[in-house]
Order: structure tokens, then C-alpha cells, then sequence
């Protein structure tokens, strides 16, 4: 087996898997400011809206699936860059929009490019020197662009005309240029299949490995469970927050401006949840701690959706979204432990972005039909139900992470 080859996490590497990860995820968490320029300019109902953004989030998670395996090779950086171009034409487009179809043909094409953005920022996690600390770094990163962005976009709508807030995601396409040249390769080493987990029974060889590799490089090919209960996860977690401040308003009985601010204050002091997961990893385990993140995002999550006391429902949302974070990271970390050559990061992150899409159609389906209390036992339930993969995959990098380490030289002989 050749040693694992590995990229110091420098200023540079961070900067770049920050702007990588933040456009790659930026559909997702922009989604309801781009809905609601679908909606002013084009006369589109709620409906009609979410499914031109749908349209941009199936294919950003399609592309990213797809593109998850050449991901673990090198050339990162030209991968990257591609999804950029691609990406701030969408945009570009999006902008100069007149009609439907143009639009839904402008966020088709700015889903794929940054489907390629996501599936290369994120394999790249798993080439850094330090899997827990380039996860938390750059999902702390992610957040805070991903704050400005929130900012910059509608006041541009605002002040500059309706569409032009595009022209921003555009730019910040070009800024991103200079900034990921720092992403690593993966790494030249041979990744052991961990016997009696099922995440290591699909390991394959992969073409293309660095010239000074001594062997192929073999990835993880994650099973359809693994990739089913991500996107699973995700689906809950983001049809439930999609639907947060509807909660707020109609169960907990507070004002409209009340729940922007409380969830806006949840969305960073979940940054401690980022912190905090690396910490718990190596304080508690792997396993361990993110069984107990999960449970407490369940818990929290049912008592956001069911609560009408606006005090536990302050509570539970920055209960909810700092767990969330930790479960992230903690995931992440698990998954470049388990495969450095990053496919297996790239495929979960493309497993979530489906599930992002999916959720808030779901969820919103579930609340008209059977209402709340019964979407509060749901939502936690099929957090409970897509953990037992991701709990699995956790025990199965700690056992790829051992038998990576050298053996300690046997002691000389004594007299």
C-alpha cells in the first residue's frame, strides 16, 4: 500500500474549498431569493417557481453524481474552473431571461456547471492533511460568503432592477476564478475495502492516478443505501427549514420580522456546531458523538414544527441548525477518511443535493395534507432512519483509518 499523499491546509487550500464549496451549495441556500425573482418577474405562483428552481437543483445533484468519479482524479482546478464558465453563463442568462423557457433553459445550465464547482470542491476535502478540520473550515467558510450573498443578491434586485441580482452570483463566478487554484488532488494511495461494513464491497480501480502513485488508486463506491439516506437526510433537513419561518408565524404565534431574526441568529451560532464536531470526534468518537448529534437534530427539528411557545421554538431552531452542522462535518470527515481519493465525498455531496431539491416539495406536500403534528413524527423519524448508514459508514473509516497507519518498528532485543 503507498502512504497517503496529502495537502497542508494552508490559507490557500482554505480559500479555495470556501469559494468552491460556497458556489457549489450556493443553489441550494440562494434558492428562496432566486424563487422570488422567478415570481416578480415572470408572474409565476408558488408552484411554478419551486419547479424552475427544482429544475436547477436536480441538475446541480445529477451533475454532481455523475461527475463524482472523475473528481477523485487529478485536474481539480481545470474541473473546477469548467463548472465556473459554465455556471456564470447560467447566470448570465438567467439575467437577460424574457421568457419560461429561456429561464428554465438558463438554471438548467447554471445547475450543471455548478453540480461540476460542488463535485470537485468537495472531493477535494479528502486530500487536505486533516479531513475533520478542512470540513469545519470550509463549512464555516460556506456560511459566512453564503451570509453576504444573501445580502448582496436582493439588495442588487432591489437597487439595480429585478434579475440583476444573477449578474452578482455571475461575478462572484469570476472572483472564484483566481481563488481555487489552491485545491489539492487527491491523493496517490491504494484505499483498503473495510470487510463487514458494506461501504468498502464496492471498491474498484480508478485510471488515471498521479504518475509517482506505486499502484492504482482504488475509490469507494458508495452503495445506493448510503446514497439514498444522505439524500434522505438532506431532504428532511432542508424541507424542514423551507417551512421554518411558516412554523414560526402560524405555530409559535410570532411576528413575521421575529422569525427572520431568529433564524437569521440560529444560521451562525450553528457555526459552534461546526467547531464542535471535530471536537466531539476526537473527544468521544466518531460514531458516538454523531449518534448523539443526530438525535438531538431530530428532537429539536419535531419540537421546531410542533412548539407553540415561542421560547422553545428560538430553542429548538438553534439547537437544530448547530447540530446540523456538526452532523456535516462529522460526515464529511468520515468520508474522506474512508476514501481520500475524494469520490466518495463528491457522491454524498451529490446524494444531498438531491435530497435538498426533493425536500421542500415533500414536506410541503405532507403539511397540506396531514399537518404538522404528523409532519413533526416524520421529520424525525426519517432522521433517525437515514442516520443508520452514515453511523455505519463512521465505524468503517475508523477502520480504514487504522489500517492506514504504520505499524509501530518492533523493539530491538534486549542483553
Amino acid at each position: 500500500m503507498t502512504a497517503r499523499r496529502t495537502a497542508v491546509l494552508t490559507l490557500g487550500v482554505a480559500v479555495a474549498l470556501i469559494a468552491g464549496a460556497t458556489l457549489g451549495n450556493g443553489g441550494a441556500n440562494l434558492m428562496p431569493l432566486f424563487i422570488d425573482d422567478f415570481s416578480a418577474r415572470f408572474g409565476l405562483g408558488d408552484s411554478g417557481a419551486g419547479l424552475v428552481g427544482a429544475a436547477q437543483l436536480m441538475a446541480t445533484a445529477v451533475v454532481t453524481l455523475r461527475l463524482a468519479g472523475r473528481a477523485a482524479r487529478p485536474g481539480r482546478v481545470r474541473m473546477t474552473r469548467t463548472g465556473l464558465a459554465v455556471a456564470g453563463a447560467g447566470f448570465v442568462g438567467a439575467t437577460a431571461a424574457s421568457d419560461l423557457p429561456t429561464l428554465i433553459l438558463a438554471n438548467l445550465v447554471i445547475g450543471a456547471g455548478l453540480g461540476a464547482v460542488y463535485a470537485a470542491a468537495t472531493a477535494a476535502i479528502a486530500a487536505t492533511d486533516d479531513a475533520d478540520k478542512a470540513s469545519a473550515v470550509t463549512i464555516a467558510g460556506t456560511v459566512a460568503v453564503t451570509a453576504l450573498l444573501i445580502m448582496a443578491v436582493p439588495a442588487a434586485n432591489h437597487s439595480l432592477g429585478e434579475g440583476t441580482g444573477f449578474l452578482v452570483m455571475a461575478l462572484w463566478c469570476l472572483l472564484a476564478w483566481p481563488l481555487v487554484r489552491g485545491l489539492p488532488d487527491g491523493p496517490a494511495t491504494a484505499t483498503p475495502a473495510v470487510p463487514g461494513t458494506g461501504i468498502g464491497t464496492g471498491i474498484g480501480t480508478e485510471t488515471g492516478a498521479a504518475p509517482e502513485a506505486q499502484g492504482p488508486t482504488r475509490t469507494a463506491t458508495p452503495s445506493w443505501v448510503l446514497l439514498g439516506a444522505i439524500a434522505l437526510l438532506w431532504a428532511v433537513t432542508q424541507g424542514a427549514w423551507a417551512y421554518a419561518s411558516v412554523f414560526g408565524r402560524e405555530h409559535a404565534g410570532m411576528s413575521a420580522s421575529a422569525v427572520s431574526v431568529v433564524l437569521a441568529v440560529s444560521g451562525v451560532v450553528a457555526l459552534v456546531g461546526a467547531a464542535l464536531g471535530p471536537v466531539a470526534a476526537r473527544r468521544f468518537g466518531r460514531t458516538r458523538s454523531l449518534a448523539a448529534f443526530i438525535v438531538a437534530q431530530a428532537l429539536s427539528m419535531a419540537v421546531l414544527v410542533l412548539t407553540r411557545d415561542p421560547v422553545l421554538f428560538v430553542v429548538a431552531a438553534v439547537l437544530w441548525q448547530a447540530c446540523q452542522l456538526a452532523v456535516l462535518v462529522q460526515t464529511l470527515a468520515a468520508a474522506a477518511l474512508l476514501d481520500p481519493s475524494g469520490r466518495l465525498v463528491a457522491s454524498l455531496s451529490g446524494a444531498s443535493a438531491l435530497g435538498t431539491g426533493i425536500g421542500p416539495l415533500a414536506v410541503g406536500a405532507v403539511l397540506d395534507t396531514a399537518g404538522a403534528g404528523v409532519l413533526g413524527v416524520l421529520l424525525a423519524l426519517g432522521t433517525l432512519v437515514a442516520s443508520v448508514p452514515p453511523l455505519r459508514m463512521t465505524v468503517a473509516s475508523a477502520t480504514a483509518d487504522r489500517a492506514r497507519r504504520p505499524e509501530p518498528a518492533p523493539a530491538a532485543p534486549t542483553g
